[in-house]
């Protein structure tokens, strides 16, 4: 059995319900604390605060779907420390769905970000979730104050833990919402805070970073029970991605400090970048049983059959509608000449599926479910009489085995898909179908086929290739990118991609690029799009860079004819709409969205919390 993250997860939630009556309320500070708190004793020892603090590994999204498992992850329901979300969606891969990238690949599934449909709500899980885990952290904290049982580096280490823990949460609001009600001590019924103006977002920010660099220095990995613990990398890992976000926030949105975060980020990726290779199999990085010892992978959730468990693969495998890459996304994939779909000379065009996908980044392969056609007979298959109808299929075989990602595609059950793209408005089969002919399977995995929503591949939390693109940003933003830098990040990726790398002075012509943007920081932005796409970062990413016109554009898919049809196998896609209604032309399920309103740029504060506390104020744009 794997030596599961979350092997103690029964006895932590009895442990939690013993220590911790969870209270009624929805509100976010629990204004009539009620609960009855753990003794003393948790706290003097080693043992005890290392199962009281398992809980806090909870507020990772990883690969768990919010509000799946018998609402354990409820605001003041069994747990006292819950799942945040990635973005606006229950489903880290969900998030992507926001942004310009992807899409759900159904009808009538527009983002509602994107469309100007958000309202302010009552109460938010958002909001009430990294409050109610920030309790539990703080009552650690507390209980450590007063401990006299520990030796110093013991109870610093745990203390550091409970640190990065709180940063964790409160830059979770922080980027949600902007200005926050910070809290750094356990609260009771007098506690002023319960009635506290917000913080001003550079207060927030900088507690949040002294908070990280406190617990980098002084964590202490033998206090652990296992490597697969919160760590001096583990928190460098982080401080690299909350660095990048709060500087390039900073900078885009005309604010101070830009430099304090973008350093730290840097420093941050300079002790992360020689201590850790690439995985040489981007795929297995997310859909492997076992993720110890997978290069590159700095911290991961674990998974088991009846312990711990997930459906992000499961996602991929169904009859829902499923996720989406726009055609915007697939033209960011660069040929293995380096040059773009516009520029290279391997580029055959994309009115035919098979050219469209030739000699791209291994990327593609990896996230995009390659064309193909089968003939099914008892649930086996064969080729058809077209041998371009399997083009895909050695090229699949040597980059990925049975268990993963060979063809043709299969459901939860094993049953088989006769063509991919199988569109969902003229579907062969009622499962794997997609809108916009780039299905979305870079979580699809046969680990587990006859029993669904029952996933049990590792998800990596921290991994070195979002710390590569994540430095390579700060130092361009920083005005210290150069070629050296490129061959320590991009080009490394790019040589697992099977790309020739990237020349820096020299970058490929573009005619998509953003005028605003420097060739060289699109390319980085590029990079940064392909390496982590449909991993929840890129509507925070459109967030930061203050870019919501992106989210203007109407979402394409891939060029269809209407009027042909593959007549061995019934193959076509009449009812599929076209951009301008034309017979031939790119998919195009949604229309032209409104434009972007800038403040949408923060996320409103929920209205039950504004009438519990007169101190408050509400993001600007969300007054009712």
């Amino acid at each position: 059995m794997k030596n599961n993250i979350k092997y103690i997860d029964k006895l932590l939630v009895a442990l939690a319900l013993i220590l911790m009556v969870s209270c009624d309320t929805e509100e976010f500070l629990d204004r009539s604390p009620r609960e009855e708190l753990p003794g003393q004793d948790v706290f003097n020892n080693s043992g005890s605060i290392r199962t009281y603090a398992w809980q806090f590994y909870d507020a990772f999204p990883a690969y768990d779907q919010r509000g799946w498992y018998g609402g354990t992850d409820q605001v003041h329901g069994s747990k006292s420390t819950i799942q945040l979300r990635r973005g606006v969606s229950n489903l880290a891969m969900w998030a992507d769905n926001d942004s310009d990238l992807m899409m759900r690949g159904g009808q009538n599934t527009e983002s509602d970000w994107i469309w100007n449909r958000v309202d302010t709500p009552n109460s938010s899980y958002d909001y009430s979730a990294a409050y109610q885990n920030i309790r539990a952290i703080n009552l650690m904290l507390d209980g450590l104050e007063k401990s006299t049982a520990l030796q110093e580096a013991e109870l610093n280490h745990w203390k550091a833990v409970g640190l990065f823990f709180r940063a964790y949460n409160h830059s979770d609001l922080l980027n949600r919402y902007g200005d926050i009600v910070y809290v750094d001590e356990l609260l009771n019924d007098a506690s002023d805070e319960l009635y506290a103006a917000r913080t001003p977002r550079d207060e927030v920010a900088s507690m949040i970073l002294g908070d990280l660099i406190w617990a980098r220095d002084h964590v202490e990995s033998s206090f652990n029970d296992h490597s697969n613990a919160i760590n001096r990398d583990a928190i460098n890992a982080f401080i690299s991605r909350f660095g990048l976000r709060e500087g390039t926030w900073r900078k885009y949105h005309g604010l101070g400090e830009v430099n304090k975060y973008l350093e730290a980020s840097v420093a941050a990726g300079e002790e992360l970048l020689p201590k850790y290779q690439l995985h040489p199999n981007y795929d297995e990085v997310f859909n492997s049983e076992d993720l110890s010892g997978v290069n590159g992978v700095i911290l991961y959730k674990r998974y088991e059959e009846g312990i711990t468990v997930q459906r992000t693969t499961q996602e991929t495998r169904n009859g829902n509608a499923g996720e989406d890459l726009t055609k915007k996304a697939a033209d960011l994939y660069l040929m293995t000449d380096g040059q773009t779909r516009w520029t290279s000379t391997l580029f055959e065009g994309d009115d035919s599926f098979n050219a469209e996908t030739r000699n791209r980044d291994l990327r593609f392969y990896y996230t995009i479910t390659p064309p193909y056609i089968v003939d099914l007979n008892g649930g086996q298959w064969n080729p058809t009489a077209n041998p371009s109808d399997a083009e895909f299929f050695p090229l699949m075989k040597s980059l990925s085995d049975d268990l993963h990602k060979t063809l043709p595609s299969d459901d939860w059950r094993g049953s088989l898909t006769r063509a991919q793209p199988n569109f969902v408005l003229n579907p062969l089969e009622g499962w794997n179908t997609t809108a916009t002919g780039y299905r979305c399977w870079k979580f699809y995995n046969r680990l587990v086929t006859g029993n669904n929503n029952v996933d049990i591949n590792d998800a990596p939390i921290f991994r070195i290739g979002e710390v590569m693109v994540n430095y390579a940003e700060a130092m361009y933003e920083l005005g210290r990118f150069n070629q050296t830098v490129a061959d320590e990040t991009i080009n490394l990726l790019r040589d697992r991609g099977g790309v020739a790398h990237l020349a820096v002075g020299a970058e490929p012509s573009d005619p998509t690029r953003d005028s605003d943007i420097t060739p060289t920081l699109w390319e980085i932005r590029r990079e940064r799009a392909i390496e982590l796409m449909a991993e929840g970062f890129r509507f925070d990413d459109i967030r930061r860079w203050r870019k919501g016109s992106y989210l203007n554009e109407q979402k394409l898919g891939r060029w269809i004819d209407k009027t042909s049809t593959n007549l061995n196998t019934g193959y076509f896609f009449s009812s599929m709409p076209i951009q301008n209604g034309a017979d031939k032309g790119y998919i195009a399920m949604d229309g032209v969205p409104p434009i972007w309103p800038e403040y949408y740029y923060l996320q409103p504060i929920p209205i039950n919390e504004l009438i519990l506390n007169s101190n408050l104020t509400q993001n600007p744009g969300w007054e009712q």
